[in-house]
């Protein structure tokens, strides 16, 4: 008897173990969620550089953005017909303000992407104006 006492003790212990351990990784996880910011950007394309600004996203930035930690939730062009010729739309996800701003450091360091920009502007520059905006999901947003 007193070894199925001390047998169920190591139970009770590994299992409070367990649930403590458990608690505090859910805990730094949780709070790794609730710093993870969406950035939107809005790019207006030089006129006539729509689809080379497109092309250079499609067959490139994609991929550079992933390499340095940068989430693509999605890309857009606007239905308005006065912007639907020279605006692209798009949002990343990054794991905290301070993430976001390492990735585009990277990013803007990366020997790649120095030379697909160079590349992309060859025939004169693609993007005529940037305007980006970080936010968090607000508590009620079914995206958090």
């Amino acid at each position: 008897m007193h070894q199925q006492q001390v047998s169920n003790y190591f139970t009770i212990t590994s299992s409070i173990l367990a649930l403590v351990l458990s608690f505090g990784l859910f805990t730094s996880s949780q709070a790794e969620e609730n710093g993870k910011v969406f950035e939107l950007r809005t790019y207006t394309a030089a006129p006539g550089k729509l689809d080379d600004l497109q092309s250079r996203f499609r067959d490139h930035t994609t991929r550079i953005f992933a390499k340095h930690g940068m989430k693509v939730i999605a890309y857009w062009t606007p239905t308005d017909p006065e912007k639907a010729d020279d605006t692209l739309i798009y949002v990343l996800e990054h794991a905290s303000q301070e993430a976001a701003n390492q990735s585009w450091q990277a990013f803007a360091e990366d020997p790649e992407w120095a030379e697909v920009s160079e590349a992309s502007n060859a025939n004169g520059r693609i993007l005529a104006k940037v305007v980006r905006e970080y936010m968090k999901a607000t508590d009620y947003s079914p995206m958090q």
